[in-house]
């Protein structure tokens, strides 16, 4: 199996080191930065020596959605065989990807959950209009691809790069993954949960592209939701 690390990056520095060096201890796989457009010192970080790296760089800011499709096209085209996504702020642990590495064995994709019920040990508190908004669209999404995830958002995932290959996506923002749920839904992907810890290490963190009014974001959700079903009805 040929595994890579996508970590998509937007102003980073203080974590950014230290997560690609975890990183690296937990897993020989090529880790693909994709630096979106970063203004802080995160270029000169990643133009240090580390073993098997490769970087793409936005000129701009493009979005979250818009690195994780580039490093997505990286990997079907380089024709590796699983890809897993981690974020660059510690609120995702290195340690975990052999897990999510061996849990790809068995599915097509291989999403992270705080919200599971087996949840132990320190889980920091979600700010609550992040944890309600999760839970709505966690059930939408639940009744529109019969899948029974706990948790629709977590970045932490693994993918089968065989079925990213086959999937359409094109939404730039934070609202990418609810295409990869209902898309991997219509093509027959098989999905599981990994248990994570619940880390927030910026819980006041600003969303980009006006999206910090919880109204706003949650109605952004709502139509990628409906232009995705009507994607999917009119290919029917």
């Amino acid at each position: 199996m040929r595994p890579i690390v996508i970590m998509p990056l937007y102003n980073e520095e203080e974590t950014l080191e230290r997560v690609l060096e975890e990183v690296r201890r937990y897993t020989s796989a090529r880790i693909l930065v994709v630096n979106d457009g970063s203004t802080d010192g995160s270029a000169a970080i990643l133009r240090r020596p580390l073993p098997d790296l490769e970087v793409i760089t936005h000129a701009q800011n493009e979005g979250y959605g818009q690195s994780l499709i580039d490093g997505f096209h990286y990997a079907v085209q380089a024709r590796y065989d699983v890809a897993v996504t981690i974020d660059c702020d510690l609120q995702h642990e290195p340690r975990l990807i052999p897990r999510f590495l061996e849990a790809a064995s068995g599915a097509d994709i291989v999403s992270g959950s705080r919200y599971l019920r087996a949840a132990v040990g320190v889980q920091d508190p979600p700010p609550p209009d992040r944890q309600q908004i999760n839970a709505e669209i966690t059930r939408i999404i639940n009744d529109l691809t019969g899948y029974r995830l706990t948790d629709a958002w977590c970045g932490f995932k693994a993918y089968r790069v065989a079925g990213l290959a086959r999937m359409t996506l094109d939404e730039r923002s934070y609202g990418m993954p609810l295409q990869v749920w209902i898309q991997a839904a219509r093509l027959g992907l098989t999905v599981t949960e990994l248990l994570v810890p619940r880390i927030y290490k910026n819980p006041g963190r600003r969303f980009w592209g006006g999206l910090d009014d919880p109204a706003a974001r949650r109605a952004y959700y709502l139509s990628i939701i409906d232009r995705e079903v009507s994607r999917w009805r009119n290919s029917s």
